[in-house]
């Protein structure tokens, strides 16, 4: 990728993120830390990996998109306002009364959203079966799912993920969206620089200063790699670098792929 066209995708993305300041701030409400914490990985699946086209947002042969973390609905509409799904003037309508931006994704409105959204687990399976579905079609369209720590917790995903693998979808990877912090608190402590043992305290862990009192995931690579996945790691926040993982991903075959983007929430 040419340095241009790199600052083009980092200018695109700073908008992006101010979009998602002025929508949350507008609305009174909203997730606006889960939402900027995916923009990168937005922009990137968007405006170099993705086979879509704004015109015709039902194009039978189009990749799939598939938003599991449905908080983050602000990131996304925000990314396919700039893709020319909607205005973007719309984006200020965010929870608004009348308004198709709900605060969690609906099929269909705005055009581009592939999936309904609320409860947390059920993107990996959704994304499984629409993977499927160009098997028996015999299409070559690709499915993007992502995935954010709360979707790990739940049992949904890894029941996917298991007949993912068992199926074989080379078709299918899902990103995850790896900041390390769920609504309730953190879910894992490994990113601290202070790594000392941690200890109970009141059935929670406390480890550097920080209270981690969300079941944490670690190993997080080894889980899926016995769940039969092809595990793939890169800086959530790095453009050039997650262009370079997505593309690697499109030559995996055999297995599913999942990419574990590190991210920072907010």
């Amino acid at each position: 990728m040419s340095s241009a066209s790199l600052k083009e995708l980092e200018a695109l993305a700073k908008r992006v993120r101010r979009h998602i300041v002025k929508m949350t701030a507008a609305a009174g409400c909203g997730h606006p830390g889960g939402s900027l914490s995916c923009v990168e990985i937005l922009v990137a699946l968007y405006r170099h990996t993705l086979r879509h086209d704004p015109q015709n947002p039902r194009w039978p042969d189009r990749d799939r998109f598939v938003l599991s973390k449905g908080h983050a609905a602000p990131a996304l509409y925000a990314v396919l306002a700039e893709c020319g799904y909607l205005p973007v003037e719309e984006l200020i309508t965010l929870r608004k009364l009348g308004s198709r931006l709900e605060g969690h994704t609906v099929a269909g409105s705005p055009p581009g959203v592939e999936m309904t959204s609320g409860s947390l687990g059920m993107g990996l399976s959704f994304s499984l079966g629409q993977a499927l579905a160009a098997r028996l079609d015999g299409k070559d369209y690709r499915v993007y799912c992502l995935l954010g720590d709360g979707d790990l917790n739940e049992g949904q995903t890894w029941e996917a993920a298991m007949a993912s693998a068992h199926h074989q979808v080379d078709n299918l990877a899902a990103v995850i969206d790896y900041n390390r912090i769920q609504n309730d608190g953190f879910s894992d402590y490994s990113h601290y620089e202070d790594k000392s043992r941690p200890q109970r305290i009141g059935g929670w862990v406390n480890e550097g200063g920080h209270t981690v009192n969300i079941m944490g995931l670690q190993p997080l690579e080894e889980k899926w790699r016995a769940f039969g996945w092809q595990v793939l790691e890169t800086d959530g926040h790095d453009l050039s670098a997650l262009i370079e993982t997505l593309e690697k991903a499109k030559g995996i075959k055999g297995r599913p792929t999942v990419i574990i983007a590190h991210t920072v929430k907010g």
